[in-house]
C-alpha cells in the first residue's frame, strides 16, 4: 500500500514531468444522471490517457534500480504502451512492445511515434501479454507487467489530484482493465483517510475482475471481445485483484451500447472525446443513477484515444463491432 507520503513524492515527481489533470463540474453530465459529477480528465494527459504517469514513475525506479537494463519489453492495448515507449526511449532504452493483431490503428500508429518497437501477435491482449514475457526473458529485456507497485504509484496521482480537490466525493466509478487504475484509486482514498466508495465498471464482454471480485478468487474468462479495449482482458491479476477484491465497494458491468451511449454524452455535454474505457464509468453511472440521485459523485475519464472510424460509428448512434 501507499502512504500519504509516498503519495506527495509521486505527485511531485509526475508534476515536474507534466500539469496535474483537471476535474470539472459540468452541469449538463449533472442534468443527465441526477448526481452531481465530478471528471477526472486524463484525457488531457499529454498522452491522452493516465498510463502516461506510472510510466514517468516506473522508468525513474527502473533505471535507478536496474541500471544496466538495454531496454523493456511489454503488452498493450495502446496508452500503456505508448508511455512506456515515450518514458524507455527518453531514458535511452530499447521499448519493444506487443500488441494484438488487429488492434487499434492510431494507438499503434502512437506508439510507433513514441519510440516503440511494435509487434503484433495474438488474437488478444492476454496472448499478446504471454509473448511479450517469453521475448522479454530470452532477449535480457527488463519485462514492464501490467500490474506493478511503481507504476500503481505514478498512477495514484490522478486520485490524489481528485481526491484533495474534493474530499468529499460519495463514490468514485473507475474502469478495470488490469487493475492498475482502480488499485491507485483504493490507495489514494485510503493513504488520505476518505470514506469515498470505489466502484469498479467492467465491460460485459469482458468480465474477468467482476467474476473474480463476486466469487472472492481469481477467475478467467474465454474471450474479451468489446470495442472498449482498455478493458479487454481475460485474465485477471493477482496483485491487482488483493486490492481491489477487497477495497471496491462493488464492480458492475456495462455494455457496449451503454459505453457508446456514455461516449455521445461526453461528447454532447462537454465537447470532450472519450475512448471506450473512459466513458465507461459514465456509462457504470448511468447504470445506477437512480441510487446516486443527489450524490456527489467522480467519474474518471480515463482516456480519449478512439480511433476515428469508431468515434465515426458512435456519434452516429451506433455502436462499433468486434469481430470474435
Amino acid at each position: 500500500m501507499l502512504t500519504l507520503s509516498d503519495l506527495e513524492a509521486a505527485a511531485e515527481f509526475v508534476h515536474a514531468r507534466m500539469a496535474a489533470t483537471p476535474q470539472h463540474h459540468w452541469p449538463l453530465l449533472s442534468q443527465a444522471t441526477g448526481a452531481e459529477v465530478w471528471v477526472k480528465h486524463e484525457n488531457h494527459t499529454p498522452m491522452g490517457a493516465f498510463k502516461v504517469r506510472g510510466a514517468l514513475t516506473f522508468m525513474d525506479w527502473l533505471t535507478r534500480t536496474h541500471p544496466d537494463a538495454p531496454g523493456i519489453c511489454t503488452a498493450t492495448r495502446g496508452n500503456h504502451g505508448q508511455g512506456q515507449a515515450w518514458a524507455a526511449t527518453s531514458a535511452g532504452l530499447r521499448a519493444k512492445v506487443y500488441v494484438p493483431r488487429g488492434n487499434s490503428v492510431e494507438k499503434n500508429a502512437a506508439m510507433r511515434a513514441f519510440g516503440a518497437e511494435l509487434i503484433e501477435h495474438g488474437a488478444d491482449f492476454d496472448t499478446a501479454r504471454q509473448e511479450a514475457f517469453r521475448v522479454a526473458e530470452a532477449e535480457g529485456l527488463f519485462i514492464v507487467p501490467p500490474y506493478h507497485i511503481e507504476l500503481v504509484r505514478g498512477v495514484a496521482t490522478y486520485a490524489y489530484e481528485l481526491f484533495t480537490a474534493h474530499p468529499d466525493l460519495d463514490t468514485v466509478y473507475v474502469p478495470i482493465g488490469c487493475g492498475s487504475g482502480i488499485c491507485g484509486t483504493i490507495m489514494a482514498r485510503d493513504a488520505l483517510g476518505l470514506n469515498t466508495k470505489i466502484v469498479g465498471v467492467v465491460s460485459d464482454q469482458a468480465q474477468t475482475a467482476k467474476l473474480s471480485f463476486d466469487a472472492g478468487r481469481m477467475i478467467e474468462t474465454n474471450s474479451a471481445n468489446t470495442f472498449a479495449d482498455g478493458m479487454a482482458v481475460r485474465v485477471p491479476v493477482q496483485d491487482a485483484f488483493d486490492i481491489y477484491s477487497k477495497g471496491a465497494e462493488r464492480i458492475i458491468a456495462v455494455s457496449d451500447d451503454e459505453v457508446a451511449e456514455a461516449i455521445r454524452l461526453y461528447f454532447t455535454a462537454t465537447h470532450n472525446v472519450a475512448e471506450g474505457a473512459g466513458a465507461a464509468p459514465l456509462a457504470g453511472l448511468m447504470q445506477e443513477r437512480d441510487q446516486m440521485a443527489g450524490k456527489r459523485v467522480g467519474v474518471i475519464l480515463c482516456g480519449g484515444n478512439i480511433d476515428t472510424g469508431w468515434f465515426k460509428t458512435v456519434l452516429s448512434g451506433q455502436t462499433p463491432t468486434v469481430a470474435a
